[in-house]
């Protein structure tokens, strides 16, 4: 069985709720300092993590979906 991998990584908004945010509906990061999403349709999010920290996120999703994918080869 093929294993399930989904497009969001988990984030931090500045009053501390968590939210999913699907990480292909994203546009870019950006450090200003604070760390701020902007999605494709233009909305923006600041969140609590350091961009390192989004990068990192984003990278081990990545990392998922390329194994999901030569596993189900």
């Amino acid at each position: 069985m093929k294993p399930e991998v989904y497009a969001v990584i988990l984030l931090t908004r500045l009053d501390k709720s968590r939210v999913l945010v699907n990480i292909e509906t994203v546009k870019l990061f950006e450090c200003t300092p604070d760390t701020v999403v902007i999605f494709l349709n233009g909305d923006s999010m600041i969140v609590t993590e350091s961009l390192e920290e989004v990068e990192a996120r984003v990278i081990e999703y990545k990392r998922k979906v390329l194994t999901s994918l030569k596993t189900s080869n």
